[in-house]
């Protein structure tokens, strides 16, 4: 049996979350009839790139950076979540609810926090969302990277910043699972939508191969409707590169605004 390397990483937690994803890969690699190559030890963009590449999920703004021409796209996920709908999703926008500040341009001068700087989500949505409201193309006092959405709603419970952009996808599986960590938290403002985390395979791939998997991707939704309500997850949708050009879009609106960098 031929072995690729298969994984679901961008929506890992909680623990619920993460599990339902292993049951759902598992029955999808046995409906394709191959086995899942160890992962152990690969960096993302390591995972992203191999020639061994099955099937994973990036995120749609390294997809139009880093990855562009260099993966296939397999279709997108339709999420039916809070402020996750049709194939989209958006950032919000988050404080502390005792925050006394209450709209988007009144932290102007506070503290920030981005996952990274190839998020769209914790970044670049952020960053379309605030280019009208830069002074010196500066919004913040400071800006802190954390690593990760999880890590950055801990900086704002911990009052180590003062506003984030999280995936509405990621805050919605923590508000059902994982409560504790959104608690005390308010949504201030939302980013404009976006293309949902694009799923991938490599680009030696064949277009007809690429639709078979998503079309079992599908089935074994249907097979596990356990999984797919845990997941909120009802189809994945043929898509590919020329739907996410809107995050370059996002991009260059920033950039015309004389916004290029969150700071």
């Amino acid at each position: 049996m031929t072995q690729h390397l298969a994984e679901l990483l961008m929506y890992t937690a909680p623990e619920t979350i993460r599990r339902a994803n292993e049951r759902w890969l598992a029955r999808i690699l046995e409906r394709l009839g191959t086995s899942r190559r160890n992962a152990e030890g690969l960096s993302l963009m390591d995972l992203w790139l191999s020639p061994q590449l099955l099937l994973t999920q990036t995120c749609g703004y390294p997809l139009m950076t880093a990855l562009r021409g260099k993966v296939r796209v397999l279709g997108r996920p339709r999420y039916e979540l809070p402020d996750s709908s049709g194939g989209n999703h958006c950032s919000l926008l988050l404080s502390r609810a005792d925050d006394q500040r209450r709209t988007l341009p009144a932290f102007f001068g506070s503290r920030g926090v981005i996952n990274g700087e190839d998020s769209n989500s914790g970044m670049n949505l952020l960053r379309q969302r605030l280019a009208s409201l830069h002074r010196d193309g500066q919004f913040f006092a400071a800006v802190g990277t954390s690593g990760s959405h999880r890590e950055s709603l801990r900086w704002l419970r911990q009052d180590l910043a003062d506003l984030a952009a999280i995936d509405s996808v990621t805050f919605a599986y923590l508000a059902r699972h994982a409560a504790d960590e959104v608690v005390g938290l308010r949504i201030v403002a939302r980013s404009a939508f976006s293309p949902t985390l694009p799923y991938i395979t490599a680009a030696s791939i064949s277009a007809e191969q690429a639709e078979e998997i998503r079309q079992v991707m599908n089935q074994t939704l249907d097979e596990l409707p356990e999984v797919a309500q845990i997941l909120g997850l009802r189809e994945v949708l043929p898509a590919g590169e020329v739907d996410y050009e809107v995050v370059l879009d996002y991009q260059r609106d920033a950039e015309e605004l004389g916004y290029g960098q969150v700071r």
